[in-house]
């Protein structure tokens, strides 16, 4: 099976995002039929993997909840930080790191899909949280200027795009020094099979695209972060695992 295109990928999956978000908008759900999630994988991804601090947004940002896991919980955000969500949907983990990091900081939300960002936008005005920027782009080409972040998040969005060595590296491009990487993503296993590698289906569904742990590492280190972390929480297929990833930008030398 010929090997997918960037450009084949990326709005595969703009068009299954765009469905989820109208759906959500319209009084639906991301995992009505026919949008993004069925009922299999409702099981593993979700607003299922947040706790009772959902409860504190609006239903439509917990509606949206597309990931595999809950990386405002693990991102150990402080008072004043700026934080960046790649890939930031509906708003939940947006609008959760505004509150954890306070008016003194901010929280930026990056995403490439119109009816996401009108989505999110909604949330914030719901939810009644004021730090907050969305931003319109890829998540390879970020539109910020370097060193401008404390912490980069993204909850099951990194194994979506189809040059992920490039995020990777734009992310430590928009860290500050000593900053902090902590992402929620797909982890491959090694013996993935070569069929659910070229499905499409299954690459917007956040599994074909997974890189395997080894993959990860090596592409968090060529992007200049150390204190690498890949901790698996749960399997999400047969062949692949979610996993909390965390690594940090070097602190400038003294």
């Amino acid at each position: 099976m010929a090997e997918l295109k960037q450009d084949e990928i990326r709005e595969a999956v703009r068009a299954r995002y765009a469905a989820a978000a109208t759906s959500v908008a319209e009084g639906g759900s991301c995992c009505d039929p026919g949008t993004v999630l069925s009922d299999e994988e409702a099981a593993v991804f979700g607003a299922g993997r947040y706790g009772a601090e959902r409860e504190e947004l609006p239903d439509t940002a917990a509606m949206a909840s597309l990931g595999c896991g809950n990386p405002t919980a693990v991102a150990e955000l402080r008072e004043g930080e700026t934080v960046l969500d790649l890939g930031s949907g509906g708003g939940i983990d947006v609008l959760l790191s505004a509150r954890r990091v306070g008016p003194t900081g901010k929280a930026y939300g990056l995403d490439m899909t119109d009816e996401m960002l009108v989505l999110a936008r909604e949330n914030q005005r719901k939810a009644g949280v004021e730090n907050v920027e969305w931003l319109r782009g890829e998540i390879e080409a970020i539109p910020l200027p370097a060193e401008t972040v404390d912490v980069v998040i993204s909850n099951c969005v990194i194994n979506l795009s189809g040059d992920k060595p490039r995020v990777l590296a734009e992310a430590a491009r928009v860290l500050k020094p000593g900053g902090r990487f902590a992402v929620s993503d797909v982890i491959a296993d090694e013996d993935m099979d070569e069929a659910t590698k070229a499905d499409m289906r299954q690459f917007t569904g956040c599994i074909a695209g997974a890189l395997t742990r080894r993959e990860f590492e090596n592409a968090l280190a060529a992007a200049g972060l150390e204190d690498i972390e890949i901790t698996e929480t749960h399997r999400v297929h047969e062949k692949a695992g979610s996993a909390i990833v965390r690594a940090r930008k070097p602190a400038v030398a003294a």
